[in-house]
């Protein structure tokens, strides 16, 4: 007879569990263990590395302690990387691991390793926990690390794919916007690591024809706030309203605050450009690549609706790459334009210059304020 814990469902799926778990404990300041093959490290997220945490290991007779970090923060220090690398630190100095981790001008020190598979997965973790992509590394032994909680590369690594088959809609109810009446909203649970989705269905789209679809990525102090560092929320309004005076259309509304970086270091890149820093180079700063989203589930969560063929509201080949990679048929793209304002327009030719956006800053200008 299978066990309770079997029968509720847990045994089957205990890689993803484990998986959620670790994401929940980096997240709390808290180390993991990550194990590829024999071999096991201890993990703690560099940004919660502090004076207490580095003296609880150092007395746990810690050793082959490193940083972890992405290529692009090594880039920006000097020391050129297509992979990640690991800094060796000799002491558990938790000053020397904020000032490699985080301040703009910090420089490499020390030669530079290439990353192990688990301290690269140790990178992976972070990311989906939505932290700072900088990881202290380090070997116990079993019996100090003993309760700590233990997941495996290869957890890490089939998480994103899990969530995908997992998502599932878990309520939906009819939610009458300003300009839009007959409006539904659709949640999803899975996509994105243990963050809801919401689909957010405008008019009656016929599912029979190409819809109208645009993938819009949270953005709080735009959508929300209507800050004017970005178009987001001229974006998100816009498309609503084309939507219903239209023949209505679908918008997903994803949950990857800051190109997928978590709202936290999306303030952290503020605060760098602020000295000056593009959006892209501060990013970079910080370790992160052009954009860390991903949009596989945005095509699944299409499919669970019934669309098979789209037309796609977007300035970003990227999005439309990645709804053709997985299977649907785009038949064609229209861009959304915001206002443009002193504080945005070198964050829009950023995106145009730097990312391939498609925009038409003679367009732009039409929409200008008075």
């Amino acid at each position: 007879m299978a066990s309770i814990v079997e029968g509720l469902g847990f045994a089957p799926d205990a890689g993803r569990l484990s998986m959620e778990r670790a994401m929940a404990e980096v997240r709390s300041a808290r180390a993991v263990v990550i194990a590829s093959g024999d071999a096991r490290i201890v993990v703690v997220a560099a940004e919660a590395f502090d004076p207490v945490l580095a003296g609880v290991l150092a007395e746990a007779g810690a050793t082959d302690a490193a940083l972890v970090l992405p290529a692009p923060r090594l880039n920006k220090m000097g020391a050129p990387r297509v992979q990640p690398g690991a800094v060796v630190l000799p002491h558990l100095d938790a000053a020397r691991v904020a000032h490699l981790s985080l301040k703009p001008d910090a420089r490499i020190d020390a030669p530079v390793a290439p990353a192990t598979p688990a301290q690269a997965a140790a990178l992976e973790l972070l990311a989906q926990a939505l932290v700072l992509p900088a990881a202290v590394t380090c070997a116990v032994p079993v019996e100090k690390a003993a309760g700590l909680l233990t997941v495996t590369v290869d957890d890490i690594l089939s998480f994103r794919a899990a969530e995908v088959a997992s998502l599932a809609i878990v309520g939906r109810a009819p939610v009458p916007l300003e300009g839009a009446p007959e409006t539904e909203f659709v949640v999803f649970r899975g996509g994105e690591g243990l963050r809801d989705q919401v689909a957010i269905i405008v008019g009656r789209p016929d599912l029979s024809r190409p819809v109208a679809v645009r993938l819009h990525s949270a953005c709080l102090t735009g959508d929300l706030f209507g800050s004017l560092k970005c178009d987001c929320g001229d974006q998100l309004r816009d498309t609503v309203r084309r939507m219903a005076e239209a023949d209505g259309g679908i918008l997903l509304y994803l949950d990857q605050e800051g190109r997928g970086n978590g709202i936290s270091n999306k303030m952290r890149a503020y605060a760098l450009q602020a000295q000056g820093y593009d959006t892209y180079d501060a990013d970079a700063a910080l370790g992160f690549d052009l954009d860390q989203r991903r949009f596989d589930f945005a095509a699944a969560m299409l499919r669970q609706l019934g669309v098979s063929a789209v037309r796609v509201f977007t300035n970003n080949p990227q999005k439309i790459e990645a709804l053709k990679a997985a299977g649907l048929n785009v038949v064609a793209d229209q861009r959304v334009l915001g206002r443009p304002t002193a504080e945005n327009v070198r964050y829009l030719a950023s995106k145009r210059d730097r990312a391939g956006h498609y925009i038409d800053f003679e367009a732009l200008a039409a929409r200008a304020p008075d």
